[in-house]
């Protein structure tokens, strides 16, 4: 079906039997710098699962280098035997294993203890998304440094790896000596003509000094730093006509970490098409006849063919695709389309879990990067009959697993439809995407031995005539209203009317945010392209707060050119016919919001007990998990259900 994707390529004397690539990604499973066995287990389900290449993440050449406390790196000698295995591993599998060389330049977001390193960079110019303020690297610095990506290359080529990509997109230091805004030095190095390659090419050129022939040498470059202040895509052809003579492969992505829009493209959310950055590929193919390997937003092997019969690159970089379904390789190759769990670019749990220090993992596929834990499934060791009450993505995934250990399961939803929540959620404008999580499950129930029975309320009768003998309670929550003094007439609605009847919001309508997730900053959009004033109101300290990074920024930016006004430190106390009143958090004075006809509370749900208290007397075992136990999100539901599975 996939005669192009599933086509062996050679890349420098390397021979990948798929143009399938992960590409680099932190994992935060590192510890102390070294390889674990919970990172050999992620990447070993990749390679299993069929991925032709896999590009392990960055791995520091210098001490300098560490931009978190839970980075890999490959510095020292004592790298080399956690690496080793990790590559024999995934070798025992067929597919070949490349790293990342880094060095992130001004590019710091923490460091151990809760203090920062020094940040050099080829200039004393200041990062704006991280405001470190680095210090100009001397000629011996640079020196250093450029020793040390090939020290660590010899490291890499020790350990049995195949090959190093040297990363020089995203504004790291590589990117900060091409870039005549961020470098002013006047030496060899600066940004003057030809000087500004110099630093790349003498990487590469160490690199090459430090390992074998038939050791393979690539580059990542971002397309343009998606910055009017940034570099420009012309800036990255001409460095690409410089380098490519010198390398192996080219990898094509987009953006920079130095900003908070350039960021944004370092893992698109959803609101990117896909494949995005397949027509600047064309034009980096155009210049070399060098392997390309394009990524940003390839989420199917059907776009990944697509892109590469075309020409339009070599290899496609699926990397959330392979967090959220390892084996999908294998089944594009046997025909298994339908049973591939697309990824759906939510961000929640992917690059959002290692912004907040925690290993990978992915919302749809909760073993993702629990492979230790979740490795292998055994059989129940009584088979029971198990009701789950209610069809959200807890009692779907809860099912799902309970049926694959052997279980008797049914499903009862009280609804028309399975998908609770999530199929108001995908109303967002711009989040159709998110109900692939709703299509996913139902795809893999219908190849499950689960009973399914909609219009099915549970009650305490319900149960008695099933005679269950365990019943799990997945049934959701109920729309909460936080405590408000009404004294007019101005309508309150909850964010879950205002999305099925979107025509009921008045033309000027304050939306309070309690959460800062998605459905705050969706609804503001969604009243705004309706062409409502909206005033966006919060507790927290900016919208989106509780979102991945860069779904967050891409969406702040959607509503600043919609002109949506976002008020945040604001408590809600009140409202009366035209105005709506709060408490500012910090000043603790009263904030009026006047000229208001629609009050909507974008402030979640709370847990349902009410099931749980009418069975409680009936003596069966009873397991509360999602929404029904407290209200959170679709990735804590789907975790749950998983946890309920494995545990009964």
């Amino acid at each position: 079906m996939f005669p192009h994707l599933f086509s062996p390529i050679h890349i420098g004397g390397v021979q990948i039997r798929n143009r399938i690539v992960s590409t680099g990604h932190d994992t935060v499973m590192p510890e102390n710098g070294l390889v674990t066995s919970a990172l050999i287990a992620y990447q070993e389900a990749r390679a299993r699962g069929g991925t032709g290449l896999i590009i392990v993440q960055v791995a520091g050449i210098d001490d300098s280098a560490r931009y978190t406390s839970h980075m890999l790196m490959a510095d020292t000698d004592a790298c080399i035997a956690g690496l080793a295995e990790l590559a024999e591993r995934c070798h025992r599998h067929g597919t070949k294993i490349f790293i990342q060389l880094f060095h992130p330049g001004r590019e710091l977001m923490e460091g151990a203890g809760g203090l920062l390193l020094p940040a050099l960079s080829s200039s004393a110019t200041p990062s704006e998304r991280f405001r470190s303020m680095p210090r100009a690297m001397s000629g011996d610095e640079v020196q250093h440094i450029i020793g040390c990506y090939g020290l660590a290359a010899g490291r890499m080529a020790k350990a049995g790896l195949d090959g190093v990509e040297i990363l020089a997109g995203f504004g790291y230091l590589p990117g900060q000596f091409l870039d005549p805004r961020i470098n002013r030095r006047k030496d060899d190095y600066g940004a003057d003509g030809a000087n500004r390659f110099r630093f790349l090419t003498d990487v590469i050129a160490s690199v090459r000094d430090h390992t074998p022939p038939q050791f393979v040498t690539g580059v990542r470059l971002s397309s343009s730093d998606q910055d009017d202040e940034g570099l420009s895509a012309e800036e990255v052809l001409e460095t690409i006509s410089v380098v490519a003579p010198s390398v192996d492969y080219l990898h094509v992505v987009s953006g920079t970490s130095a900003t908070l829009g350039g960021a944004v493209h370092i893992a698109p959310p959803m609101a990117y098409p896909n494949g995005y950055l397949a027509p600047f590929a064309a034009r980096v193919k155009q210049l070399t006849d060098k392997p390309v390997i394009v990524t940003g937003r390839i989420n199917q092997p059907q776009i990944a063919e697509s892109i590469i019969s075309e020409g339009r690159a070599d290899l496609c970089g699926m990397t959330r695709a392979l967090i959220s379904d390892p084996d999908m390789p294998t089944k594009a190759l046997t025909g298994r389309l339908e049973e591939i769990r697309a990824c759906i670019g939510c961000n929640q749990a992917c690059i959002g879990h290692f912004h907040k220090g925690a290993p990978v993992s992915c919302i749809q596929r909760p073993e993702t990067g629990r492979e230790l834990r979740f490795g292998t499934m055994s059989p129940a060791p009584t088979r029971m009959k198990i009701l789950i009450a209610g069809g959200g993505p807890a009692g779907m995934k809860a099912a799902l697993t309970l049926a694959a250990r052997g279980h008797d399961v049914h499903l009862h939803e009280s609804e028309a439809r399975l998908g609770g929540a999530i199929r108001l959620a995908q109303r967002l404008p711009r989040r159709a995407e998110f109900g692939g999580l709703i299509t996913n499950l139902l795809g893999e129930l219908g190849r499950a031995n689960v009973q399914i029975l909609t219009h099915a309320r549970v009650d305490s009768q319900s149960v008695q005539a099933l005679a269950p003998e365990a019943v799990v309670i997945a049934c959701g929550g109920r729309p909460y209203h936080p405590p408000c003094e009404r004294l007019g007439s101005m309508p309150i609605l909850h964010a879950e009317s205002a999305l099925q009847t979107p025509e009921t919001v008045g033309a000027a309508v304050v939306i309070y945010d309690l959460r800062s997730d998605w459905v705050g900053v969706g609804l503001a959009e969604l009243m705004a392209t309706r062409g409502c004033r909206v005033t966006l109101a919060l507790p927290g300290t900016h919208a989106g707060e509780a979102l991945p990074f860069y779904v967050r920024d891409e969406i702040i930016g959607r509503l600043h050119r919609l002109g949506v006004e976002i008020k945040p430190y604001l408590r809600l106390v009140g409202v009366d016919d035209d105005t709506v009143y709060f408490r500012h958090t910090a000043s603790q004075q009263l904030v009026e919001i006047g000229s208001i006809n629609t009050l909507v509370n974008a402030t979640g749900r709370e847990a349902d007990d009410s099931l749980a208290l009418g069975l409680s007397q009936t003596g069966i075992p009873i397991r509360m998990i999602g929404d029904a136990l407290a209200a959170r999100t679709a990735e804590e539901a789907i975790y749950e259900g998983l946890i309920a599975g494995w545990e009964l």
